[in-house]
């Protein structure tokens, strides 16, 4: 097996369809949830402007598993199904490291987020997590075998990462993760 896998697709829909459009995501993300191993997860972004683009974030554990699920006759009569829904092909990118965190700054033409800043940042966000965590919950976890608290820091720190601070600090930093990139 290899690691997991994140898919974005960015997609424009046709204008007056973008309901249908989301209808058919939901159905689309219920069957790869019933019908596929190595299913993680998808979340889905509205645009930003009237006429933009949908980006959907779909996630496997494994290269394999993604590829039962593009190889699929599910995902093949879905598409064919919400063909007359799509304004444009869509635009997929495949990633396999901590990429999928970032979103470029709008009308980016670099493909790929700079990993040396990404980690940069990362080592950032996960050191002042981690401090302040062990600060603020170390003191009521007195006590707790190391296991359990370092599970509840981790938890916590996960969550946080991927609700609340990531999705509000990368269009903050995009322009520093994507430093070479030129915009329109």
């Amino acid at each position: 097996m290899s690691d997991p896998v994140t898919i974005v697709v960015r997609r424009k829909v046709k204008p007056g369809r973008e309901k249908d459009y989301e209808v058919w995501l939901e159905r689309l993300t219920r069957g790869a949830a019933e019908n596929f191993l190595g299913y993680l997860g998808a979340e889905f972004h509205r645009p930003a402007s009237p006429g933009g683009e949908y980006r959907s974030v779909f996630r496997f554990d494994s290269l394999e598993h993604l590829e039962v699920f593009e190889r699929s006759g599910f995902r093949q009569a879905m598409l064919a199904e919400a063909a007359d829904l799509f304004a444009a092909d869509a635009a997929w990118q495949r990633m396999t490291g901590l990429e999928f965190w970032f979103d470029p700054p709008p009308g980016t033409k670099v493909p790929q987020p700079s990993p040396h800043r990404m980690a940069l940042v990362l080592i950032a966000v996960v050191f002042c997590l981690v401090l302040i965590l062990n600060l603020t919950l170390g003191p009521l976890m007195t006590g707790w075998p190391l296991a359990l608290r370092v599970l509840v820091t981790v938890t916590i720190q996960v969550g946080l990462m991927t609700y609340v601070i990531m999705p509000r600090l990368t269009p903050l930093i995009a322009r520093f993760i994507y430093p070479s990139s030129k915009t329109l």
